[in-house]
């Protein structure tokens, strides 16, 4: 399948396929996948009005011609050192310097999701420990090496809502509608322990003073495992004296999201007084 000019790659292997990636960064030593493409290969959540943008951004440094190709998005990039790395074979922008680059086209509240994707963490005593990505002070400083770039105002503004600890977008998205909203911010990477020092339970967002835990749950359909579960986990919040509040996709949508509402009940049902 031919998917650009002097490109050819098996058909069933598609355009976003690793081997059709690594023919656009091998075409020359300059070229690297940058923003969209780059974010995808970090796994970096994308919202809805650039997700559907499937071309190859391309990029190339400064005093380099300009890429220009079929399906082929074009970039010239001022890159210093550490700003591109190889991963599978395919030479790409670094995590922190993809992040820096989206800057130019997501929202504040989109790049803090991203952001937060990329130094999420879990330590051991997690069900699943997780390593970060890269971490802050990397997001910080690919920020100061970059002042005059388009869209550092808004990396600045999202590098300070940016916590390590939040396992989706969505739960992002939940922390910063509750911190908009005046009420307090939630704790994350926080272990609910019994008598004994074990993990019990490990909210996606807590407030250890009341002994609240947010839960997201983004499934519409919860199987009979899934149901279970959640009365299991529900039970142990109980045992330990933690109020757990659900909260569901549809509890994040409009302009003024029912998180807001459930998690300020809860907080005044534990004692909190609004300042």
């Amino acid at each position: 399948m031919l998917v650009s000019r002097g490109i050819r790659v098996p058909a069933a292997s598609g355009a976003a396929g690793t081997a059709a990636l690594r023919a656009y960064t091998d075409l020359d030593d300059t070229s690297v996948l940058a923003s969209l493409s780059a974010a995808r290969i970090w796994d970096m959540p994308l919202p809805a009005n650039v997700s559907g943008d499937w071309r190859i951004h391309l990029a190339r440094r400064r005093g380099f011609s300009f890429p220009r190709r079929t399906n082929v998005v074009g970039h010239l990039l001022t890159l210093l050192p550490g700003e591109t790395v190889e991963y599978d074979g395919v030479r790409l922008t670094s995590p922190a310097r993809t992040w820096l680059d989206l800057a130019a086209v997501l929202n504040v509240e989109d790049l803090v999701a991203a952001g937060d994707h990329l130094v999420c963490s879990h330590g051991p005593d997690f069900p699943v420990p997780k390593a970060a990505i890269c971490s802050t002070d990397e997001l910080a400083e690919i920020v100061r090496r970059h002042p005059g770039m388009r869209g550092v105002r808004t990396a600045r503004a999202a590098l300070e809502l940016i916590r390590v600890g939040a396992d989706s977008a969505p739960e992002t998205l939940m922390r910063l509608a509750l911190v908009d909203a005046k009420l307090p911010e939630p704790e994350l990477n926080l272990v609910v322990r019994n008598h004994l020092g074990q993990g019990v339970l490990w909210p996606d967002g807590a407030y250890r003073e009341y002994k609240i835990s947010l839960q997201y749950d983004g499934r519409h359909h919860g199987g009979l495992e899934h149901h279970l579960r959640d009365i299991e986990r529900q039970e142990k919040s109980l045992a330990h004296g933690w109020l757990e509040v659900r909260i569901s996709k549809r509890d994040l949508e409009g302009d003024r999201p029912a998180v807001v509402h459930k998690v300020r009940r809860a907080l005044l049902s534990r004692g909190w007084a609004p300042r």
